[in-house]
């Protein structure tokens, strides 16, 4: 009996066959290619959920990092942000810092240590602040200052400037002095710095002075004095009434083949107008016109304002006319001439149409506007419309001045509204309103008118605190009233004294 066959611990290898034919397929189904997958409409329904629930995910998380990258992005951007404001706020503070250090010296005006680097446009600004103020005495300390930075260089439009301030507040002498100073630094003199220092001469009624340098224009190369070198020199003799050096000037100018423009023509209308030569202000409006040299609108207001002051209310109606129907379009100046001309006349009914005209057409009033019409009321007598203009003047917040303090006083005085008067002596104590000679005189009026002799007197002790001396118009109204009231004593000794000045102590 044979044997049984013991088993191997070993597994059998594979056979050849086996193996070749495990081999050969998965070589063929690597070859085979792989069946296509089926469309969404042919899977079922849960696997076309699958799919739209995948497609969803991968659109969500695509949004979700492109809002994270432009979140990342506006943080950056607000970070870089806050970082320049921060840079910007250390330069604003250093230059606010400097500036306040600036104007502490030049506050103070005592040079001292690092008063020779100060804030060039800090100065300048200051410089222009005091030029544009008229505060002449200030400005030049300011200039001196400035004259001793480091950075300064000398500029002939500064000193133009400053001569023509100078110039208005009557310092001919100091203007001279600057224009020297001026030639001393290298500034070669030209027409403009030239004519300034003729304006302030002649503003100063010095004319010998101020023709003496037109002769010196004229013979300095490139100052040959213009048409408005010769139209400042006009207007200063007109405000002297001086007609005679007019006429030479213009003579002087058409020996020089300089035509007169529109300026010197206005100028001309407008001081012929105020002397109430009225034949000479028709004359020179008819030879500009000959002279093809075209009217404006200050032409017209001249004209309007010199007929309508005199109470030639139809010849300013009718020149009105004819410079509107020539293309010149009026103004808030021109109804201003016209309210205050029918004002004066007491024709309220057409100062009334010209203030429905211009509330129809939307001309916004100003305070010349308010102090016309509170002034016609006043005159009037109508005390509830004149206080209701005012109120609506405080509504649209025009601070009044003298003038219209002037009015109210003068209405309430006619009207013995004692009570209405130290009402406004009230608004004066409660404002800023720098107060002159005229509203003294309006007061010493008011009070006089009635009857309030005492308070009357205690206006020269508000004149002394104000620092206003009283002129002839004030000893003159005082006197009246004492005299009207039957008093002649000390008090009106006094202001005789006063009057003929052999009495300077304003009591």
């Amino acid at each position: 009996m044979a044997a049984a066959p013991v088993a191997s611990p070993f597994p059998a290898p594979p056979s050849p066959s086996s193996f070749l034919s495990t081999s050969t397929r998965l070589r063929h189904s690597r070859a085979l290619p792989r069946p296509p997958a089926a469309s969404p409409r042919e899977l079922p329904q849960q696997q076309r959920a699958a799919v739209a629930a995948s497609n969803t995910g991968e659109r969500r998380r695509r949004r979700e990092v492109e809002q994270a990258e432009a979140e990342a992005e506006e943080f950056e951007k607000q970070r870089k942000e806050e970082v320049n404001r921060k840079i910007a706020s250390r330069k604003a503070l250093s230059i606010i810092l400097r500036r306040e250090a600036t104007k502490a010296v030049l506050d103070k005006r005592v040079p001292g240590k690092g008063t020779r680097r100060l804030l060039p446009r800090t100065v300048l600004e200051s410089l222009h602040e005091r030029i544009a103020a008229l505060r002449w005495e200030s400005a030049l300390k300011v200039f001196e200052l400035m004259r001793d930075q480091v950075w300064y260089r000398p500029y002939v439009g500064i000193y133009i400037k400053l001569i023509t301030m100078l110039g208005k507040c009557k310092q001919p002498e100091k203007a001279h002095e600057l224009f020297q100073a001026m030639l001393d630094e290298g500034c070669a003199p030209n027409l403009e710095s030239y004519t300034a220092l003729v304006s302030a001469y002649s503003r100063s009624v010095r004319f010998g002075r101020a023709f003496s340098l037109l002769d010196q224009m004229k013979a300095t190369p490139g100052c040959r004095p213009d048409v408005q070198t010769y139209s400042i020199l006009i207007k200063s003799c007109l405000h002297a009434y001086d007609f005679d050096k007019v006429k030479g000037l213009l003579e002087d100018m058409a020996n020089a083949g300089i035509r007169p423009n529109t300026v010197t023509y206005n100028t001309l209308i407008d001081a012929h107008g105020k002397a109430g030569r009225y034949a000479e202000m028709e004359s020179t409006l008819l030879e500009m016109l000959s002279e093809n040299c075209k009217p404006d609108v200050w032409t017209m207001n001249s004209t309007l304002r010199a007929f309508g002051s005199s109470g030639q209310i139809e010849t300013m109606e009718s020149c009105y006319e004819k410079f509107q129907a020539s293309g010149i379009s009026p103004n808030i100046k021109t109804y201003n001439i016209l309210l205050d001309s029918y004002g004066k006349a007491k024709m309220y009914e057409k100062m009334g149409a010209v203030m429905e005209y211009m509330q129809k057409y939307y001309y916004s009033w100003t305070i010349v506007t308010y102090n016309v019409v509170i002034d016609a009321f006043g005159r009037a007598g109508d005390l509830e419309q004149m206080e209701y203009i005012f109120r609506l003047m405080k509504s649209d917040r025009i601070k009044p001045n003298c003038v219209t303090l002037c009015s109210l006083i003068r209405a309430y005085g006619r009207a013995d509204q004692v009570k209405k008067i130290e009402t406004v002596l009230r608004i004066v104590e409660n404002s800023d309103t720098a107060l002159d000679i005229v509203f003294f005189n309006c007061l010493v009026d008011a009070y006089g008118r009635v009857g309030c002799l005492a308070e009357m007197w205690d206006v020269l002790n508000m004149m002394k605190l104000e620092r206003i001396r009283p002129d002839k118009v004030t000893c003159t109204t005082m006197i009246k009233w004492f005299l009207v009231k039957g008093i002649d004593d000390h008090r009106v000794q006094y202001l005789r004294d006063l009057k003929d000045g052999r009495s300077t102590d304003n009591k």
